[in-house]
């Protein structure tokens, strides 16, 4: 296992696995030296649960290249670890997603606002725990916002996300999937319009309904992810898929639903080392 931080999901993962007998080498990703085109050793699978992005992007690569099964693949954290590439796929192959666009100058971002009218929600391509968005009301707004990132952003801050405000009924839907099936979902309510439960929101049980089960055992098999979690919007137009999560949380949420995601996980490493 590569982390960076032994958080609650790290020791959960690496308890159940012991438990299981199956031996776990946990590798600092940020402290060890990764030499170019050779072995980091004998493995026969690798959890990835480096908490950069980009980090994690170049040790999935690197382990992938010398024939280790990672968890997860460098494709899928390619696609996951950014909006734009994951809204773009999902929407080609005919999945439920907001109205998105993507713009490269503040002209078009503007273009893009009045094309999906306020409010609107300003995202940077990359980033987690709601960090960065921005819910932008009017013309006024936009154009501060847009004009900070625009000056003191970046290059990834020069990539303007634009989306189209749906307006949730005070919650989210995160929806965990491992091995290509869906494990639970999980409401995610919070009187913020942000609703992460790193934002503080809170978790409560949500039902697996047929379109939740179908939209995004879908996404994972498009995006190739063994363990990711989505985060799903309810709307008039049914449900939507708003991100996929390629280094799910799920300590705090799995807790207050009563899953054992530990030994989820466990089943499908004994499953995929059989």
């Amino acid at each position: 296992m590569v982390y960076t931080i032994l958080r609650d999901e790290e020791r959960i993962i690496d308890s159940a696995l012991t438990k299981r007998g199956i031996k776990v080498e946990k590798v600092l990703g940020n402290k060890t030296l990764w030499e170019l085109g050779s072995r980091i050793g004998e493995f026969s699978l690798a959890i990835n649960r480096t908490l950069s992005a980009s980090q994690a992007t170049y040790i999935s690569f690197l382990l992938e290249g010398q024939g280790i099964r990672v968890i997860n693949p460098f494709r899928t954290l390619i696609i996951c670890n950014d909006k734009a590439l994951t809204t773009e796929l999902l929407a080609k192959e005919g999945l439920p997603v907001p109205r998105t666009y993507l713009a490269f100058s503040p002209e078009k971002a503007f273009e893009a606002l009045d094309r999906v009218g306020y409010p609107a929600v300003v995202k940077p391509v990359n980033g987690s725990w709601g960090r960065l968005l921005a819910k932008v009301n009017d013309r006024d707004t936009a154009e501060a916002i847009i004009s900070y990132r625009w000056n003191l952003g970046g290059i990834h801050q020069k990539a303007f996300y634009v989306q189209e405000y749906v307006n949730k009924p005070g919650r989210d839907i995160r929806v965990l999937v491992i091995g290509g099936k869906v494990r639970y979902a999980v409401y995610r309510n919070s009187s913020h319009w942000v609703t992460n439960t790193a934002r503080g929101a809170r978790a409560t049980p949500c039902p697996i309904s047929e379109e939740i089960k179908r939209i995004c055992e879908r996404v994972a098999s498009i995006v190739g992810g063994d363990f990711i979690a989505l985060d799903l919007f309810e709307s008039e137009r049914g449900v939507l898929v708003n991100e996929v999560n390629s280094t799910p949380e799920f300590a705090r949420s799995s807790r207050d639903v009563g899953v054992d995601v530990g030994k989820l996980i466990a089943d499908f490493v004994e499953e995929v080392l059989s």
